[in-house]
């Protein structure tokens, strides 16, 4: 039986390249009792249902920034998957404050609201920039995953339990580096800030399916981290774009040369499976060695470093190009 059959499940920023792969896949191989899209965009929202109807969805204008709102779109939800954020970079440099109320105190309003309307179940998306983060839009994403994982110490008689999920670049979606390379084709020319640059890489389906595995063994407080492969910025290049040429720019303001999901300091709290990490909360209120004992995990090295330049596992041009014969690109 489905983890979400019966149950009432509302996402927040449904409408991105995220929401709509997860509300899709809900759809098709799952049987909520009621599915929720949350945004705050009816134009998106307009063209989501030109292909996406179901007598259990429901379209649901609002945004995490408004507490009242949230209020009476939980009402009844048992399931919450957090993937609304401001996700932009030079957005949130030049913008700072409005990615600090969307990323933070939105996080924090859907934290209470949760709480407070008796949800069980709460995911949260994170990113590989939350990691030691060097712009803005990490620091927010970083200060919303402390915010989650923290929340299940406040939880009290209510019993929601809140996790993160963190994963690297997602290949094709809305604003990330291969749709900005496929327009870039038609200049010839494509901008490349260092050569040295490397990135971790999920598709927009595995990215689904582990948050969709989460929820089924998450316990609340954790980070989970999937182990997914590195491949540096330029072989995507020249899978994207074989016939142009590549011009080194330098690396921008709130870039990184290499990225990380689990940082050297979070190896003391971090737990190993076949498929995934799991970095547990530093809290009281946890027993990491029952954690360990009843999931099978086993501890991780001290000094151990997860980033995309020692990796070990490394994505080939042909399997990238596999993956972009059949995956759906927003450009």
């Amino acid at each position: 039986m489905s983890f979400l059959e019966g149950k009432s499940v509302l996402v927040t920023g449904a409408t991105g390249s995220f929401g709509k792969r997860f509300v899709k896949a809900v759809l098709e191989h799952h049987r909520p009792a009621r599915l929720v899209v949350f945004s705050r965009d009816e134009l998106k929202q307009f063209e989501m249902q030109q292909y996406l109807q179901a007598p259990v969805l429901r379209y649901f204008l609002g945004d995490v920034r408004d507490k009242e709102r949230l209020y009476r779109a939980f009402d009844g939800v048992e399931v919450v998957i957090h993937a609304a954020a401001m996700k932009q970079v030079p957005a949130s440099e030049y913008n700072p404050m409005e990615a600090v109320k969307t990323n933070v105190i939105g996080a924090e309003n859907v934290i209470n609201v949760c709480i407070d309307q008796e949800v069980q179940h709460v995911i949260a998306l994170s990113t590989d920039k939350a990691v030691n983060p060097v712009n803005l839009y990490g620091a927010t994403k970083l200060c919303a995953d402390k915010l989650f994982v923290a929340a299940n110490g406040l939880s009290g008689r209510h019993r929601t339990r809140f996790s993160v999920v963190r994963y690297g670049n997602v290949i094709g979606s809305r604003g990330s580096v291969i749709p900005f390379f496929m327009q870039q084709r038609k200049a010839g020319v494509l901008p490349i800030t260092d050569p040295r640059m490397t990135r971790f890489w999920i598709t927009l389906g595995q990215g689904v399916q582990f948050v969709l595995d989460c929820l089924a063994r998450m316990r609340g407080g954790e980070i989970f981290v999937p182990k997914i492969p590195s491949m540096k910025v330029t072989d995507v290049a020249k899978v994207v774009a074989p016939e142009c040429k590549t011009k080194i720019i330098g690396i921008r303001p709130g870039e990184k040369l290499h990225e990380a999901l689990i940082a050297a300091d979070d190896a003391y709290n971090t737990v190993e499976h076949p498929d995934h990490y799991v970095i547990q909360p530093a809290d009281g209120w946890w027993d990491p060695r029952a954690y360990v004992a009843a999931t099978g995990g086993k501890t991780v090295q001290e000094g151990f470093q997860y980033s995309s330049d020692r990796n070990s596992a490394w994505m080939m041009p042909d399997e990238l190009a596999a993956i972009l014969k059949h995956e759906p690109i927003e450009l």
